[in-house]
């Protein structure tokens, strides 16, 4: 296109040097048909390009869309381990849970609780929250304790989340197909029969992937969070030491119950070892 231009400003400019009228005008004529040409073969161009799989030039607009579409479907969960003083355990549980149930950080649901108690107390709080709820929710469990270690993990759901959406369009499709035949006033008895199951069978799948896609969009609307309490190393330590003194007297008497046992059970046979070892002494004297 370019090239259609300077050439047809150049011929201008000789036809303007020369003075020729009709000159003039077959060079414009000339320019214009040739402009025209060269723009239908660049959008013919355009157009085989996109029918044979090409793609149009994406705009960066474009691109940081699609960056933030794939982004919209990742699933987070995250694993925190909190370690405080053991009588503090249950409270800091409790109060966790509380704050959940309340809704004090935003949308939240508790999945799982568990909690021992004992010489090694422990806890865990499973939960599904609101993403802007998750560190307040861990500052709040690990307040005036040691936030142990944490962990995040993120699954893509972009393919899942597509596939369920074309397989609705696709059972949506079916259902109006058939509700279409259904409608016809010239089936019979056991065509409306068969067709009646086939929708009931359709309506009854389509029910399910789009309580499936719920499930995929509470997923990546909402972020999993599990909280492990567990008490400090030096109380788990002294904790080990009394529980080892306090099962020694259990472990002593485990210990004489089997070696009774042990010596029961063997006595049989060293009565019979002892009776055979005479009677070959005896047999040796004999022959000697």
């Amino acid at each position: 296109m370019r090239r259609v231009r300077a050439l047809c400003r150049l011929r201008g400019r000789r036809a303007n040097r020369s003075g020729g009228m009709k000159q003039r005008s077959r060079i414009l004529l000339a320019c214009g048909f040739a402009l025209l040409a060269a723009a239908c073969s660049e959008k013919s161009g355009q157009a085989e390009s996109l029918a044979y799989g090409g793609a149009a030039p994406a705009p960066a607009a474009d691109v940081g869309a699609n960056v933030a579409r794939d982004a919209s479907f990742l699933a987070y969960e995250h694993n925190a381990t909190v370690t405080l003083a053991g009588d503090a355990i249950a409270a800091r549980l409790q109060q966790a849970q509380d704050a959940c149930n309340d809704a004090k950080f935003g949308d939240c649901v508790v999945l799982n609780v568990w909690q021992e108690g004992g010489d090694q107390p422990s806890a865990r709080l499973g939960m599904r929250l609101a993403p802007a709820g998750v560190e307040p929710m861990i500052a709040l469990a690990s307040a005036d304790a040691e936030l142990g270690s944490r962990s995040t993990r993120a699954e893509d759901l972009a393919v899942v989340v597509r596939d369920n959406s074309l397989a609705q369009q696709r059972l949506r499709k079916e259902r109006e197909r058939l509700q279409e035949f259904q409608s016809r006033r010239d089936l019979s008895v056991a065509d409306m029969i068969a067709l009646s199951r086939q929708l009931a069978e359709t309506e009854a799948q389509i029910e399910a992937a789009e309580q499936e896609g719920a499930q995929h969009r509470r997923r990546i609307d909402t972020q999993l969070l599990t909280i492990d309490f567990r008490p400090t190393s030096s109380q788990a330590s002294r904790s080990e030491v009394w529980l080892a003194i306090r099962d020694s007297g259990a472990t002593l008497a485990s210990g004489v119950a089997w070696t009774i046992r042990a010596v029961a059970f063997l006595l049989p046979v060293v009565l019979v070892v002892w009776v055979l070892v005479a009677v070959i002494r005896r047999w040796r004297r004999r022959r000697g």
